[in-house]
């Protein structure tokens, strides 16, 4: 059974499914089944990554995350109660994300290439 929100991956290629309804079968990549994802909410040790806000922007760690081709955040995802907004970064860019606003955010997560999901819960 599959949940709302919930983040799979693949071990043998990498893929990551973000499931939009809830199901009851099973999620299958590679001919088998993928891995749900647990977020990790405290950092330890020098890499930061943990997101979270600055006024009404998200940043990753309290000092800048690496952003090189073999180290750097995929992505942050800001979820409301009402929608979700999520921005996609490449390598070499910042991993900042500027809000129009920050009533009602429940969580906000963030996904690091080598270190995995990492989960800020708000309300």
């Amino acid at each position: 059974m599959t949940n709302q929100k919930e983040i799979y991956k693949c071990e043998l290629c990498g893929s990551i499914v973000e499931v939009l309804h809830a199901g009851a079968g099973e999620l299958v990549c590679c001919g088998q089944a993928m891995n749900l994802m647990s977020s990790k909410s405290v950092d330890d040790g020098k890499e930061k990554h943990l997101p979270f806000l600055d006024l009404s922007t998200v940043k990753i760690g309290e000092i800048p995350h690496p952003m090189t081709s073999e180290h750097y955040i995929e992505w942050v995802e800001v979820i409301y109660t009402d929608k979700t907004i999520k921005k996609n970064f490449k390598a070499e860019e910042g991993a900042i994300l500027e809000l129009d606003g920050i009533d009602n955010i429940q969580e906000i997560r963030s996904y690091c290439n080598v270190h995995g999901l990492w989960s800020l819960k708000i309300k």
